[in-house]
């Protein structure tokens, strides 16, 4: 019996162990991304990314990850700051999905305002690394 029950702690303790490194890592992508919208780069975006990216804003217009990564790195969307709030992480599987409140302020050419959004983000595990493949933004 002391064995069955040694065994069942290891099983449940390698399973929370994987899940909390899992939760680990995709809050470490979120930060990327948050960081990589106010500091774009081709690069970083691309590798935070899936190909199949859904990006979709509180307006309703839906960019893939082409027009995603064009709109940050040409300035279109120039974010000087942005904090994320309330933030929850739910994973099943190579699928998380993150929901938070995002507040940013941008710049749009002499111009500043305020945005305050909620999020909902999709990442999936491929090839070993986390990617966003969806987003879809509402009106708080």
């Amino acid at each position: 019996m002391k064995a069955f029950c040694g065994f069942i702690f290891v099983l449940v303790s390698t399973s929370l162990f994987g899940q909390t490194s899992s939760l680990k890592e995709v809050e470490g992508q979120v930060e990327k991304l948050r960081l990589a919208m106010i500091d774009p780069t081709e690069k970083n975006l691309k590798d935070l990314t899936a190909d199949e990216l859904s990006y979709g804003h509180s307006s309703g217009k839906v960019e893939n990850k082409t027009e995603f990564i064009e709109a940050l790195v040409s300035g279109k969307s120039n974010f000087s700051k942005i904090e994320l709030k309330d933030q929850t992480v739910t994973l099943s599987g190579n699928t998380a999905l993150v929901r938070h409140k995002f507040f940013a302020e941008i710049i749009d050419g002499d111009k500043t305002s305020n945005v305050a959004i909620g999020i909902l983000l999709v990442w999936v595990k491929q090839k070993g690394k986390w990617q966003l493949i969806g987003r879809q933004a509402y009106k708080l």
